[in-house]
């Protein structure tokens, strides 16, 4: 990949990896549009770690409490909300590994990566996630999540593992149909990607380490930098406006990307 290629990816990834728009809908739109080729397993390493750094790096402080309370849990130190969060986002990531597995053994994750079935998923969701913003009451902080509530995000995550469906948009959408503010259901959802992107980064790396295609590690490293830069800029400007500006922009969004992507899958 050229310098410019690599910085427009490493941007899209950045960007949409948080932002409840499908991220892998933008992915297929450079190929559409301009041709380039897959950007290759190395790469998608790297702006996987690119924005894991800028996710734990925004929520180092509520990471810390949660691993502090977590781990003084188990020395009779008793327990705590920040101690509970911790259990939630373990075991409401186990679905998304279940399913994930299941889907890797059939080999359904690679098929399922095709122009219709993302351009079905962006509407499909993106109208679910509008019906939840609008007729969500919106009134339960973060403080008061029960594990009934973190299962179902849970298993709403693994559902994003159909392309297009967006794991931020998904994990939104059923935080607010259980009565969640928005700056609560978008901080739940940030928080339970970190996992997720350790397991698929993991998984990625260990292809990687299969692999014998050489690797251009300058590219690598600009794609690593540009990508957590942008998604740690899109987390901080996400939570700073979500309660002022709502999610029905980015619903607006999806329904123009899902026609554009309709149109590249029957044209």
């Amino acid at each position: 990949m050229d310098t410019l290629q690599t910085i427009v990816l490493a941007l899209i990834q950045g960007i949409t990896e948080f932002l409840p728009i499908s991220s892998s809908g933008h992915l297929i739109l450079p190929a559409q549009l301009l041709g380039w080729m897959d950007q290759g397993l190395a790469f998608d390493v790297a702006v996987h770690m690119g924005t894991l750094a800028a996710v734990i790096a925004y929520f180092w402080k509520d990471l810390f409490a949660i691993a502090r309370d977590w781990l003084g849990s188990f020395i009779g130190k008793g327990s705590t909300f920040n101690s509970r969060l911790g259990w939630y986002l373990i075991f409401a990531t186990l679905p998304a590994v279940v399913f994930g597995l299941a889907l890797k053994m059939m080999g359904l994750d690679e098929a399922m990566r095709t122009v219709a079935v993302i351009s079905g998923t962006t509407l499909i969701f993106g109208v679910l996630l509008g019906w939840a913003d609008l007729k969500g009451k919106r009134v339960q902080p973060l403080e008061q999540t029960t594990f009934r509530q973190a299962m179902f995000i849970g298993f709403a995550q693994a559902v994003a593992l159909i392309p297009g469906t967006s794991r931020s948009g998904i994990t939104m959408t059923a935080a607010l149909m259980m009565g969640f503010t928005r700056d609560a259901a978008a901080r739940f959802s940030f928080l339970l990607s970190i996992p997720v992107i350790i397991g698929a980064g993991s998984l990625l790396m260990l292809d990687l380490v299969k692999s014998t295609v050489p690797v251009d590690w300058g590219t690598l490293a600009v794609g690593t930098l540009v990508s957590a830069v942008s998604a740690w800029i899109c987390v901080y400007y996400f939570l700073a406006f979500i309660n002022r500006i709502g999610l029905m922009p980015f619903v607006i969004y999806r329904m123009v990307l899902g026609v554009v992507l309709l149109w590249f899958a029957f044209a």
